[in-house]
């Protein structure tokens, strides 16, 4: 197999979790094939550059590997290499992240009259 579809590709190398969400981020050009916006019916191959963004985390990957199916991590580890200032930036935010915490991360759902108070004081 030379060539598959990009979303079907996607979902295999894990880079999201089912294949209607791979869909829908190729879709909305949150996955960029050689610096081009593309549909997900379009074939990725080999030597190809993707850059995918899943809201959480954004790779810039080279697909060394093709596959339709998705398979354990260890295989779909074999189907992309990602660059080396992919890598910088995914380490220099998560330095960030780690450095620094939205105060609104850790709360979940509508704030109570606590978290309110906790945010004004945090911000003043």
């Amino acid at each position: 197999m030379d060539t598959t579809r990009i979303d079907k590709w996607c979902w295999a190398a894990r880079f999201f979790k089912t294949r209607s969400l791979a869909t829908d981020a190729i879709d909305r050009g949150r996955v960029k094939l050689n610096g081009e916006r593309t549909k997900p019916s379009h074939s990725v191959k080999a030597g190809d550059r993707l850059e995918i963004d899943n809201g959480a985390t954004e790779w810039e990957v080279l697909v060394t590997g093709i596959a339709d199916k998705r398979g354990s991590a260890a295989i779909a580890a074999t189907l992309y290499s990602e660059t080396e200032d992919s890598v910088r930036r995914r380490e220099a935010e998560a330095e960030r992240h780690r450095l620094f915490r939205e105060p609104s991360a850790e709360i979940k759902g509508r704030p109570t009259k606590r978290d309110r108070r906790l945010l004004d004081r945090s911000s003043s």
